[in-house]
């Protein structure tokens, strides 16, 4: 048997001294060497993680790629021959290559992992009968734990004591409503996790009371340790950039392998020598293929995955990058993401006036009994910070934000509990939705006052008066009426609704109970609540729409309040694009991926129903971006092409299964990821355009030049001229900004080629102009100097003239001069830096010898200048044209 194998007791069944007995545990908790020897049988409480990559694989696995393994067989041939600078500058770029894959590769791993640092979860437990803090990750089996409301629960347990205990297990079971806890044995074995009220799994939140517990199970035992065994098998899917850099692999490929042999034949018919010809085919093959390709298409995805994470986008996989540009469903969790994840009042109602939260409430004679009330018949603790004016609020969030709302008008609840001291208390409860505390007034006679808030409906039942303008009078139907429409005008904003009474008496209750102590009480007034939406949200949807990605709201929320947020947020604009979880379980899955576009918002849904949402769209072709928080939302998260887990709010199976982490868990930051993706991929496009186009002028060159019978350019030229003049200035390409119309295009298909819109064909027309350029540039050389200095002519050409084509790629369709010639400040300093390198092998002495080369006059340098920069007029004049064929069309 496993050493490790815990008890898989059916614990929920069983009555608390049961459980006890089962693992071996009482009230006063274990000693701490029965602890200790519990750690080493079953190991630490933390989920299992998968064994990263050892550095030699990932290493390794950088050389996949066919371009690559072409780039090696070049080097290996090279070598071979005796050509060893070739061989080197091969397995130099080739190297370059497969260490920054490994350096971007471990930087994403290093900011998910600070992320999980960024909290670090203790536990209090009884050990020896005595009350210890101790991190979460050395609970045991059989370990007593205390809970208390804002706790985190740190393993699966059986309660033994449960005071008001409200638990809210949404990352487990999706439901969003924090579930009243029991302490009695229930009967049936096999019930769901939902049903299972007598116990606490690990990563729920307690929202309200307190309890002990005693730990069941821990780590991988756990409920959420089994589901993220289950899910945490790699699935590494293809992207489309993968997909289309694979397809170009290929394509160079044959076209390596044909033009090579091609010109071996051409040459054995002219009759040349052997091992002149295999040289040739050699520098043909490497002229073919684009071996910076991979290494800067790698950093350009590192460069953004950098910019997004100083956004709080944090990529764990590089090509999800170019993904993201390609959104066209953008499916979102409400709380948290496009709201606040904090309730707060939005209206009060006091004296039959109805205030906004924002306005003043001294004006009004009852507002401090009002606060009063609000901020005393709560549980809400306030938790001090170092700083003396900063605090944070732990409770139910309903309750917090009544808490504050006091603060903000001047009743602090610290102050409140000392002046007006709780002396009796009967606790909310689901059924009756009330609460009702007793405080003692201390102003000259003793006085108590029973303070009451819950269910507006149920409330005013319970009330014979109100309070008016100090003033307490008898409650008529005219009161009634004018506080029903008061709570129907804020119910229909979708606001929650408290109602607040209170009744002063000459001592407590003799009998605490509701049906004597809510009785005969003074109504006070409404106050409404809601978790606001963020109101950066709104221009982010509003961004969304213009770059024609569809946002969707998915909420475990009511129709009313998702209807609400939605409108606000102009998700949707009236509610036929909503429907409930309730509807969507009455629709097939063939109907519903029929109807799926009538749908912006799905309200009381389960995380389930985010399966069928993100498949629905998936079969219509459409690249799909969902969020999600809990365990059981990992699902979705796989299913979907951008899986998108919440940095505060997520569960670490929920980030683990991510291809994108939100450090703010905010709405805005996935639309910001959106537009770097579009940018990345644009300028990868740019890019591929630069690199394609110089290789095809040099294919076009060496391959004319052969067939001629010129022997124009030696494979160390075309190795030098790839590695210092496509690198740098086609990283520098990676990093040009963003047009200023990209969010205002519609998102791209996945299936969409890489050459399409125009790159594809300025590739053929820009590699014949390259070519045709070069050629003149050694033909005029050839016919009015020597041999060596027409090769020289080619070889500076041919190297500056790449130079000046990446200014023409900044844009497929817009003119060099309207985005501004030098504004790319990273371009500017790499044509320094390229035009210096190949300069420098022509201008000093023994680099001449190194590659066979020699110096030129001012009339060849003249010639060499107007056929490198005779290309930016060519191609703006085809942008003309482009530009106007696109307005007649």
């Amino acid at each position: 048997m496993d050493s490790k194998k815990q008890s898989s007791e059916t614990f929920h069944t069983l009555s608390t001294d049961q459980t006890l007995a089962s693992l071996n545990s009482h009230y006063d908790g274990l000693s701490q060497e029965e602890a200790a020897t519990r750690l080493q049988q079953y190991g630490k409480n933390a989920l299992e993680e998968r064994k990263g990559k050892s550095l030699i694989a990932k290493l390794l696995a950088q050389f996949k790629d066919v371009m690559i393994i072409i780039l090696l067989v070049a080097a290996l041939i090279s070598g071979l021959l005796g050509e060893w600078t070739d061989s080197f500058i091969i397995l130099f770029v080739v190297v370059l290559n497969a260490v920054l894959g490994v350096i971007q590769e471990n930087k994403a791993e290093q900011a998910l992992a600070a992320l999980k640092q960024m909290s670090s979860p203790f536990a209090q437990t009884r050990r020896d009968g005595k009350i210890v803090k101790i991190k979460a990750e050395e609970l045991v089996p059989g370990d007593i734990v205390l809970l208390e409301a804002g706790d985190v629960i740190p393993a699966d347990m059986r309660l033994i004591e449960s005071a008001s205990l409200k638990i809210e297990e949404a990352a487990l079971t999706g439901e969003s409503v924090p579930v009243e806890k029991v302490v009695d044995p229930l009967e049936k074995a096999d019930l769901v996790i939902g049903d299972r009220k007598n116990m606490a799994y690990m990563t729920s939140n307690i929202s309200y009371g307190r309890g002990i517990g005693v730990v069941t199970a821990t780590g991988s035992s756990t409920e959420v340790g089994k589901i993220a065994g289950f899910i945490s098998q790699d699935e590494d899917e293809v992207t489309p950039l993968q997909r289309k850099l694979n397809e170009l692999g290929k394509y160079f490929t044959i076209i390596t392998i044909g033009v090579a042999v091609a010109i071996f034949i051409i040459g054995m018919i002219q009759g040349r020598e052997i091992f002149d010809m295999l040289l040739t085919s050699i520098s043909l093959a490497v002229a073919a293929i684009p071996e910076g390709l991979p290494a800067i298409v790698t950093i350009i995805l590192a460069l953004g995955v950098q910019k997004m994470a100083k956004r709080n986008a944090i990529i764990r996989k590089l090509p999800a990058v170019e993904t993201l540009g390609s959104t066209e469903i953008i499916c979102s969790d409400k709380t948290g993401t496009l709201t606040q994840n904090k309730m707060t009042v939005q209206q009060a109602y006091i004296g039959q006036t109805m205030q906004q939260a924002d306005q003043a409430l001294e004006t009004m004679q009852d507002y401090e009994l009002f606060l009063q009330v609000m901020a005393l018949c709560n549980d809400t603790k306030i938790s001090h910070t170092a700083d003396a004016e900063q605090f944070t609020l732990i409770g139910d969030p309903t309750e917090t934000a009544l808490v504050d709302y006091g603060i903000k008008h001047g009743f602090d609840k610290r102050e409140g509990e000392i002046e007006f001291p709780r002396k009796a208390e009967i606790p909310f409860d689901s059924d009756r939705k009330l609460m009702t505390t007793v405080h003692e007034l201390n102003d000259g006679a003793t006085v108590y006052r029973i303070m009451t808030k819950g269910a507006p409906d149920v409330l005013l039942e319970r009330c014979n008066s109100i309070l008016m303008n100090g003033t307490v009078m008898e409650l008529t139907e005219e009161h009634r009426d004018s506080i029903i429409k008061a709570n129907k005008s804020m119910a229909d904003k979708a606001l929650r609704v408290l109602s607040l009474a209170y009744r002063d008496e000459s001592a407590i209750p003799s009998i605490m109970k509701p049906e004597v102590v809510e009785q005969n009480l003074t109504f006070i007034g409404l106050v409404g609540m809601i978790d606001p939406p963020r109101e950066e949200v709104k221009e982010a949807v509003r961004i969304c729409k213009n770059a024609g990605i569809r946002p969707v709201m998915i909420t475990g929320d009511h129709r009313d309040t998702a209807t609400a947020i939605a409108k606000e947020l102009h998700i949707i604009e009236d509610e036929s694009g909503i429907i409930t979880g309730s509807e969507l379980n009455q629709i097939s899955d063939q109907e519903f991926e029929e109807k799926v576009t009538q749908y912006s918002v799905y309200a009381r849904v389960s995380p389930e129903h985010k399966v069928r949402i993100v498949q629905a769209w998936k079969k219509r072709g459409s690249i799909v971006a969902m969020t999600g928080d809990g365990v059981n939302d990992a699902p979705a998260l796989k299913a979907s092409d951008i899986g998108v887990g919440m940095g505060i709010t997520g569960t670490e199976v929920s980030k683990g299964v991510s291809d994108m982490v939100l450090a703010d868990d905010n709405f805005t930051t996935i639309v910001v990821a959106v537009e770097e993706g579009r940018k990345v991929y644009s300028n990868i496009r740019k890019t591929i355009q630069f690199l394609l186009s110089a290789n095809l002028g040099e294919v076009l060159t060496l391959f004319i030049a052969t067939l001629i019978g010129w022997k124009i350019l030696f494979p160390i030229h075309i190795l030098w001229i790839n590695l210092v003049t496509d690198t740098l200035p086609a990283l520098a390409l990676g990093l040009e900004k963003a047009e200023n119309d990209i969010m205002k295009r519609k998102p791209r298909k996945a299936s969409e080629s890489v050459f399409a819109n125009g790159i594809g064909v300025g590739i053929l027309y820009q590699g014949v102009v390259e070519a045709a350029l070069t050629l003149f540039a050694y033909y005029y050389g050839h016919t009015h100097y020597s041999e060596a200095v027409a090769v020289t002519m080619a070889f500076a050409t041919l190297g500056l003239i790449q130079l000046t084509h990446a200014f023409n790629v900044r844009s497929t369709t817009k003119s060099l001069f309207t985005i501004g010639v030098f504004s790319n400040k990273y371009l500017n300093g790499a044509a320094l830096v390229s035009g210096f390198l190949v300069l420098i092998v022509i201008l000093v002495p023994f680099m001449n010898d190194l590659f066979s080369v020699v110096r030129l006059n001012g009339e060849q340098w003249l010639v060499v200048a107007i056929s490198a920069f005779s290309i930016i007029p060519i191609v703006e004049i085809v942008k003309l044209f482009m530009r106007l064929f696109s307005r007649k069309k």
